[in-house]
């Protein structure tokens, strides 16, 4: 069942130099429960591509079906309240809130999109540490806490409310080879699981290893099994 639609997607960005087209017709169909790979070089899309899944962007002509949602009719309120849902994202530099614990940066989503009361949101965010192995942590601000430990955090994070589709964008680009490695890990297991994870990354290693994997080239994907 396909889960990510995109039709036809043009985006076009005006500047003083003039248009600047990001995104030439794509066309992409992602599977429920798939692990996908998006890599390419700086500039050539893959960053706005995955900012028209997210809808942090919208594109100027064409289709985005996201779980069976249509992003182009959403408003920016209503847009906010499906991402926080829908999606969880995951980000190179973590972006962890540096004056809250780890176990509420955790419970943000939570909060955000009122889902439980607020022992159950802090009880979900208790088994979601402890399923990364970090229970000892809840309590440390994030600044205490490795990298790796950090990341591990953000993924709990994104998923705090349980969403279909995990969207990690360069996830391993800030660590070592070997916690990159058990991240990645962790993203085949919640894989197994049933998310759709789509990833964008650099590491071609590591997007070798992954289900699919779609080469961005000057705003079209060039390659996709």
């Amino acid at each position: 069942m396909t889960i990510i639609d995109m039709r036809t997607v043009i985006k076009e960005y005006r500047t003083g130099a003039g248009t600047f087209i990001a995104l030439k017709g794509v066309d992409l169909q992602i599977e429920r429960g798939e692990f996908v790979a998006i890599v390419g070089k700086s500039g050539s899309g893959k960053s706005t591509l995955i900012n028209m899944v997210t809808g942090i962007d919208r594109p100027t002509s064409g289709a985005v079906c996201i779980d069976a949602t249509d992003l182009t009719q959403l408003s920016e309120g209503k847009m906010a309240v499906w991402r926080g849902r829908t999606l969880g994202i995951i980000f190179q530099f973590f972006q962890l809130l540096p004056t809250l614990t780890v176990i509420e940066n955790v419970m943000l989503p939570m909060d955000f999109c009122k889902i439980g009361r607020p022992r159950e949101r802090f009880a979900r965010a208790q088994e979601l540490l402890a399923r990364m192995e970090l229970s000892e942590q809840a309590d440390k601000l994030p600044s205490a806490l490795s990298g790796g430990q950090q990341q591990r955090v953000a993924i709990a994070r994104a998923l705090a409310n349980d969403p279909p589709i995990l969207v990690a964008d360069e996830p391993t680009g800030n660590l070592d080879s070997r916690t990159a490695d058990a991240i990645f890990h962790l993203f085949e297991q919640l894989v197994a699981q049933g998310k759709t994870i789509v990833m964008v990354t650099h590491d071609n290693d590591l997007a070798g290893r992954a289900g699919r994997s779609i080469v961005v080239a000057d705003g079209q994907i060039v390659h996709t099994p």
